[in-house]
């Protein structure tokens, strides 16, 4: 079976991918979780539900991913918006109910049901990523993301793409890493790092993600893999 590189361009005022959010902290780490990027394409192919299926065959190739700040910019910073979920609700109002967080019991949770978050997004980035998958199925997922049947973001809804998503397909990582280079240099970004889909020690550091998608609905599951962060 032939496979092809599918290119994603993923670039926006805010981004957020979280992979280990707990309790009332989102945070987001440096850059896409495969589980994110899986949530676009279902989202372009109108793909709900579980999905075990269509997740297996986007999981089972090769993720490369490049992070590319502006050019002579300083670092930015995570943003941090701080949230109160559950407040100012109309207990009698049947709708308004319905939105105040429950219990399993059904009753409103522990402080009325109001709760503090923080959620934490990346400023001004852009990253490109490279996806192997079988020709067929990358040729079906560059046509989703041309013209996608639900909205696209970038982690989260609020986190909208200012470029377009789908960059084409290619033969190979090298041809993918042209494109991505000459869009780096048209929007004055340069090369920070590249995650690599395997364990390499030697080149950099290695990190244990638990963002495999193995299905989505209303009970998410997900496997582990293993990443190295290498800087040029």
């Amino acid at each position: 079976m032939s496979h092809y590189y599918l290119l994603l361009w993923l670039e926006g005022p805010l981004q957020s991918w979280g992979h280990d959010s707990r309790f009332g902290r989102r945070d987001t780490l440096p850059f896409p979780t495969q589980s994110g990027v899986c949530g676009i394409l279902c989202a372009a192919l109108g793909a709900g539900g579980l999905q075990r299926d269509m997740l297996a065959q986007l999981t089972s190739g090769k993720w490369f991913v490049r992070a590319m700040p502006r050019c002579n910019a300083q670092p930015t910073v995570p943003l941090c918006d701080f949230q109160m979920v559950g407040s100012g609700y109309d207990e009698n109002d049947p709708w308004q109910l319905l939105l105040i967080p429950k219990t399993s019991e059904g009753k409103k949770a522990v402080g009325g049901g109001t709760k503090m978050t923080y959620r934490y997004y990346l400023q001004d980035s852009a990253f490109a990523v490279a996806i192997e998958l079988p020709q067929v199925l990358a040729t079906e997922l560059s046509a989703a993301l041309a013209a996608p049947v639900w909205d696209l973001s970038l982690g989260r809804k609020t986190c909208v793409p200012s470029e377009f998503i789908g960059q084409g397909i290619f033969t190979s990582l090298d041809e993918a890493w042209e494109r991505s280079d000459l869009l780096m240099e048209q929007k004055n970004r340069q090369l920070r790092f590249t995650v690599f889909p395997s364990a390499l020690p030697e080149e950099g550091e290695v990190l244990t993600l638990n963002d495999v998608p193995l299905q989505f609905g209303e009970n998410k599951r997900y496997g582990d893999r293993l990443v190295t962060i290498v800087h040029p």
